[in-house]
């Protein structure tokens, strides 16, 4: 089987470190900007940021009503921090004017861990990673206050969700590619992979 293409939406936000992070774990990574560069793509990661941000220029640069779309024809679709914010079907305490891509059944609080001098890492036990603990990096990091019967929680830290899944959209309230350690980012290939074999 070829290998699979993910494209990282690179609007803002930390698209490098997700870039290599795919590659090594054995995905094409590319940088996508635009909504022709969607249909070539067999997954993506939705970086961390500024989700506000990150929404008005997915508005401006005309791809999020193409990636709501692909989203519910089922691509596959990672998002970290601000990206999970971006796959919420709700924000508990949204800026003016921000929107979301949806996809997980699920309630996020914006930097609910706290501001930017308050970031923080932690180890963390997350479902579907072989070995030890994740080392997860918290900066400005959302928490999931609920989530929906379809939803499955993946991890938790002092008691609050911090990952979740639904079909196959992936989301981490941290960021696993600021550290060297790919398992989470080979967690969302074998994914993506699951889904193009089962298209095929």
């Amino acid at each position: 089987m070829s290998t699979p293409v993910i494209g990282v939406l690179a609007l803002q936000g930390d698209v490098r470190e997700h870039l290599i992070a795919l590659a090594a774990a054995d995905a094409v990574a590319r940088p996508v900007r635009r909504p022709e560069e969607l249909a070539e793509i067999d997954g993506l990661v939705i970086p961390g940021g500024e989700s506000t941000t990150i929404s008005k220029l997915a508005v401006l640069f005309g791809v999020m009503e193409p990636l709501r779309e692909r989203v519910r024809e089922g691509l596959p679709v990672y998002g970290t921090c601000a990206g999970m914010i971006m796959l919420a079907d709700k924000i508990l305490d949204p800026r003016s004017g921000q929107e979301t891509i949806g996809g997980i059944d699920m309630i996020v609080r914006r930097n609910a861990f706290g501001r930017q001098n308050e970031s923080f890492e932690a180890a963390v036990d997350v479902e579907g990673v072989e070995g030890d603990p994740v080392e997860g990096v918290f900066i400005r990091a959302p928490w999931v206050e609920s989530v929906g019967a379809e939803t499955e929680v993946l991890a938790e830290h002092s008691g609050h969700i911090v990952a979740v899944r639904q079909g196959n959209v992936l989301a981490t309230s941290f960021h696993p590619e600021l550290t060297g350690d790919h398992r989470v980012h080979g967690l969302f290939v074998d994914m993506v992979r699951a889904n193009r074999t089962a298209a095929s």
